[in-house]
């Protein structure tokens, strides 16, 4: 790691409950767990910041904070505008929501599997709790799986919707499960987002990409004490970095799936 390439945690949640659908379990902690978590990112003396801090600073329009740390949530269920967004106020911990626009519009279509959701009128409510509010496609889908005009629709739909319901331009995007390639990132760039994030379960860093923003991805496992560790700059690598033969390898198998059974949910 370079001298200027100083870790940066950017926080990968999903949904915070006792009782999560299977499906999600893995990536869901429950309240006790995110009010410890929370407490440890507060008590760590890093700077919390947005996605539009990073954004800032990686078009050359601002420097980051000392010691800057990130707190991102995906998908849109139904804790975010309630419990979760009141944890992090209490805190004054800034957040960016990334809103599977699909899963929170009634009669919406949507790869994701049944749980509970928020609805795309409470995406206003995050932002009175001062979340940042962000793009997360519409379905959800295996984005560098999909054909250009299948992509283009998934990036600038989503777009439209968040922005007719907030009233003002959403330019943030996460790759759902964080899939992406050149062909995405490029895309991303031209429908108008300023970054996007992918998970990658790594540091970011002021040298990382704007538009494949490394994440650590918190899982029902993790704890308070690691949560700590990241506060540290310890316990994983830091973006930015080469994708791995291993991950070029699934990608193109993954691509040869979809062509046969068409969009494939990213999770």
């Amino acid at each position: 790691m370079s001298a200027d390439a100083h870790p940066v945690p950017v926080l990968l949640y999903h949904a915070v409950m006792d009782d999560p659908p299977a499906w999600i379990a893995e990536f869901t902690v429950t309240p006790r767990q995110f009010e410890a978590q929370l407490d440890a990112v507060r008590d760590s003396g890093r700077t919390p910041v947005t996605i539009g801090t990073l954004a800032a600073h990686f078009a050359g329009r601002a420097p980051l904070p000392p010691r800057p740390v990130a707190l991102t949530f995906d998908d849109g269920f139904a804790d975010l505008p309630g419990p979760t967004a009141e944890a992090l106020a209490r805190r004054s911990l800034p957040a960016t929501a990334y809103l599977t626009t699909g899963a929170i519009v009634p009669g919406g279509a949507s790869l994701l599997p049944p749980a509970p959701m928020m609805t795309l009128a409470q995406a206003r409510v995050l932002e009175e709790y001062g979340m940042e509010v962000g793009g997360h496609t519409v379905s959800h889908p295996q984005l560098d799986t999909l054909t250009r005009p299948a992509l283009h629709r998934e990036l600038a739909l989503s777009k439209a919707v968040l922005e007719d319901a907030l009233g003002h331009r959403v330019v943030h995007l996460a790759y759902p499960h964080g899939y992406n390639s050149r062909a995405v990132r490029r895309a991303a760039r031209a429908e108008g987002y300023e970054t996007a994030v992918a998970v990658r379960h790594a540091f970011s860093s002021e040298r990382d990409e704007a538009y494949r923003v490394a994440r650590l991805v918190v899982r029902r496992g993790h704890t308070a004490a690691d949560v700590e560790t990241w506060m540290r700059g310890e316990g994983a690598r830091v973006a930015p970095y080469n994708d791995a033969p291993r991950t070029m390898g699934w990608r193109f198998f993954r691509r040869a799936v979809a062509a046969v059974k068409g969009p494939v949910f990213a999770g």
